[in-house]
């Protein structure tokens, strides 16, 4: 017989199931769990839980004996209930358990930590539990991870040599598991039967191998991730339907104490907040109703914070948020809607649509795995619903397409028709044309603002893009270092622009320090000239500006403000020039202007060839008298 005894086979399997069993289910829930750790101490805790992959082996099993053996505090509280661990079957699985679970741990928490958050802001905005987040988004996103370590694990405790043999010994048909057997053989001199052994472990493991490989390959996991979700979203919609029957009363309940609002016929927001971060701090006062109001600024003055307040993605340190009506957040009231109840539909900067699920899928989550949603709508109006988006938005021929299937603009649309599907009362939209390049980003503007313009509720926009806000929004609202800088009006906000950080937005690029020399003349300092004013200047008048498109070159000096100046140099662009000047004298060096101006070409080439220097006129009514 080539195997005189089996046992070792059987026991071997037997405690690598179980012990990978428990390896996968407790790892992948600490995993989870320190994915999303925010706290002091995770680098420790993280040490702590991965510190068993790198101490040797015996050292792991003498620290196990410690722990289980018969006069330790463990072991003492299980001899009352007659349970003894170790030189047991029990003791081959901890041993195996705590040698595998690493592994097991930090696979699947790479994996989580790989999800992008976005796309889970992005199903709480939908109105979707943390629970079905977890299981319609995370574990489809991840369930190549968490496979990758369960095989690890399995190979991994199938293995365990040191360990079991420290905490359980090596007691034939008891605890002698593979590798124990492999030692005996050796150590008797059956080198057949050794040699057999490591065959199968050998075996054992390169199916491991084969079976990584396989699951990394980038066309595998795309077939296998598409076609395993059905099934597996089959699985999750049974469960949950039970579920449902079993608690309905208890739903139902909890539905009917949440509070309702009458609807207002004009949409409106109330946002009063302060919010505190290291190094930041975000404090805005503002009000919106159905025209849509862009948020301007600079990269980190608090637009997307903002955004993510309103939606209930970031609490504020303090202040009061109302839409339509409803308090969402006030903080002396100890009040705050999560996010899936707030009603807030939002498109990301990068859509942020779900990546296993197509169009109709992707529109169709909200829906269906909204907060009560499934109850409140029946599979026939949520159709209805889906096929309306899909004519509106132009996707029909896309409804089974993937996300990498389709080009910005196609994810753009669909990220719209999903914010929109279940009606919210507000809509953020959170740069959604900064990822495009400019001749798509013009198609799928128009595009936007066709999507919203029927929508009746509160829009706000985020761009850095001062013409793109302009075009698609009534109002603006211009953030500074978390301050409100101004907010009115579009036009207002361009024809008198507040202050230098307004009109510096605003695309002013001729600023100077200036005083008033009489109540219709000022000063401007750095531009060596006094200017003539239609109106005397506010009373804390320190800066005078002109945008570049306002300054005009004439052949004479006749008009006031006229003034002879000197070409430093020039910028062309294919349809536009922009010239740097110098006022009053010729320049030293490129360097050494005064002002900027933007012809168009034909402009451009009427002066060029005049003899220098060149007359330009300063329009009094295109003065910008800005306060300090």
């Amino acid at each position: 017989m080539l195997f005189p005894n089996l046992l070792p086979l059987w026991l071997s399997l037997k405690t690598t199931f179980t012990a990978t069993l428990i390896a996968f289910s407790i790892g992948t829930v600490v995993a989870h769990s320190m994915a999303n750790y925010r706290g002091k101490g995770k680098e420790v805790i993280d040490g702590l839980l991965t510190l068993p992959l790198v101490l040797p082996p015996t050292v792991l099993g003498f620290l196990l004996l410690v722990v289980f053996g018969k006069n330790s505090p463990v072991g003492q509280l299980l001899s009352v209930f007659n349970i003894e661990i170790i030189f047991s079957w029990s003791a081959t699985v901890i041993a195996s358990t705590v040698v595998a679970f690493p592994l097991m741990y930090k696979t699947a928490k790479t994996s989580f930590e790989q999800v992008d958050q976005n796309l889970l802001s992005a199903a709480r905005t939908l109105g979707a539990t943390e629970t079905t987040i977890f299981w319609r988004i995370t574990i489809p996103l991840v369930w190549q991870g968490i496979l990758a370590g369960t095989i690890l694990a399995f190979a991994r405790a199938l293995g365990e040599f040191g360990a079991t043999l420290m905490l359980a010994g090596n007691i034939p048909g008891k605890t002698q598991t593979i590798p124990l057997a492999i030692f005996v053989a050796v150590e008797g001199g059956n080198m057949t039967e050794a040699i057999l052994w490591v065959l199968i472990i050998i075996a054992t493991s390169l199916s491991v191998v084969i079976s990584l490989n396989y699951l990394s390959s980038p066309n595998s996991i795309k077939t296998k991730t598409r076609g395993n979700f059905q099934l597996w979203n089959r699985l999750i919609s049974a469960v949950e339907t039970l579920i449902r029957k079993l608690s309905l009363r208890k739903s139902r309940a909890a539905r009917q104490n949440f509070p309702t609002e009458p609807e207002q016929l004009l949409p409106s927001l109330e946002m009063s907040i302060l919010k505190r971060r290291l190094g930041f701090t975000l404090e805005v006062d503002f009000t919106a109703s159905d025209k849509p109001l862009g948020l301007l600024g600079g990269s980190g003055s608090g637009k997307s914070t903002t955004m993510c307040c309103l939606a209930g993605l970031e609490t504020p340190s303090s202040g009061r948020i109302v839409l339509n009506g409803k308090t969402l957040f006030d903080s002396q009231q100890g009040i705050n809607v999560p996010t899936r109840l707030r009603r807030v539909g939002f498109v990301f900067q990068d859509y942020a649509l779900f990546p296993h699920l197509n169009v109709v899928d992707n529109i169709a989550f909200g829906l269906r795995y909204g907060l009560g949603n499934s109850e409140r709508y029946s599979s026939e109006a949520i159709k209805e619903r889906i096929k309306y988006l899909v004519n509106s938005k132009q996707l029909q021929g896309l409804e089974k397409r993937y996300p990498y299937q389709l080009s910005g603009g196609q994810q753009q649309r669909v990220a719209l028709a999903r914010a929109l599907a279940t009606k919210p009362e507000a809509l953020l939209l959170d740069e959604p044309l900064s990822a495009l390049d400019p001749y798509l980003r013009e198609q799928v503007e128009k595009q936007l603002v066709k999507g919203i313009s029927t929508y009746q509720g509160v829009t706000l926009f985020v761009s850095h893009n001062l013409d793109e806000a302009y075009r698609v929004c009534e109002n603006l609202l211009i953030l500074e270092k978390g301050r409100v800088i101004a907010y009115d009006h579009k036009t207002r906000i361009f024809s008198c622009p507040n202050t230098v950080g307004v009109a510096q937005m605003t695309q002013c690029q001729n600023l100077s320090t200036a005083s008033m020399v009489s109540p219709t003349e000022v000063e401007a300092i750095e531009w060596d000239c006094t200017l003539k004013v239609i109106e005397a200047p506010p009373q804390d008048f320190a800066y005078v500006g002109i945008r570049a498109h306002d300054l005009a070159f004439v052949s004479d000096n006749s008009q006031e403000n006229t003034f002879p100046v000197w070409l430093a140099h020039a910028v062309e662009t294919p349809h536009q020039i922009t010239l740097y000047v110098k006022i009053n004298s010729s320049p030293k060096d490129t360097n050494d202007w005064h002002l900027k101006a933007q012809l168009m070409r034909r402009q451009w080439h009427l002066i060029k060839g005049r003899q220098s220097p060149w007359w330009l006129h300063i329009n009094p009514s295109h003065l910008l008298l800005i306060n300090s």
